[in-house]
């Protein structure tokens, strides 16, 4: 399970970002201190963001349908626990090729369809990693979704269907392109536990996460 991990980012070694050639990383974070136990025996609660030209990418609810896609500083996605990092690979793509590449992708995960077992931010770091290097995650970062998927009559419907309220709001980055912040959650009918929204989102009003805006169509 600890085949491929590296224990440094990556962010570090790359040159500046308008070079072709970057690592690809996975980089994997603890949501329950139960993993401490059960990481062991192939099996955890993870949340997972794939780096790329030195910054990393995840998938996050809202309630519109609009970008769910959004980047951070690697290993600092907040709200979760770093783990490790694992080496996917290295692919030869400008940054401002990636950047339309992170774009269209980004209209395919609204965060309106953000599922915690079947469109999860481990789907889509898989789905990124396939289409960037040819590899697919481990296995084991999102079992749990897999077992649920087989048992989900069993999982409470809470679980199944409810995504974090959260507004979106656009503003423009240093290099021109427009991206997304998140603001105050707002009310809902709908019961959100403190542990749902610490699953499935970063702490309220964490200005460190930006949204990506998906590419126009």
């Amino acid at each position: 399970m600890g085949t491929g991990e590296v224990s440094n980012s990556s962010s570090g070694n790359q040159n500046a970002s308008n070079n072709i050639e970057t690592n690809v990383i996975l980089n994997v974070y603890d949501l329950t201190p139960l993993n401490n136990y059960s990481y062991w025996v192939g099996f955890g609660i993870f949340h997972s963001g794939i780096e790329v030209h030195g910054k990393e990418y995840g998938f996050g609810a809202h309630d519109f349908p609009v970008s769910g896609v959004f980047e951070v500083e690697p290993k600092s996605c907040p709200g979760f626990v770093y783990r490790c990092s694992i080496s996917l690979g290295r692919i030869n793509m400008p940054f401002s090729e990636f950047r339309a590449f992170i774009e269209s992708v980004a209209s395919e995960y609204h965060g309106d369809t953000y599922h915690l077992i079947s469109k999860n931010c481990n789907h889509f770091t898989d789905d990124m990693s396939h289409r960037l290097t040819g590899k697919h995650i481990p296995g084991w970062v999102n079992r749990l979704a897999r077992l649920g998927a087989l048992c989900s009559c069993l999982l409470p419907e809470s679980l199944q269907v409810t995504t974090v309220k959260q507004l979106p709001e656009y503003h423009e980055m240093e290099d021109g392109t427009d991206s997304l912040s998140t603001a105050t959650p707002r009310e809902s009918a709908e019961i959100d536990t403190d542990q749902e929204k610490h699953l499935l989102s970063p702490k309220d009003g964490n200005t460190d996460v930006a949204f990506i805006k998906e590419a126009k169509s």
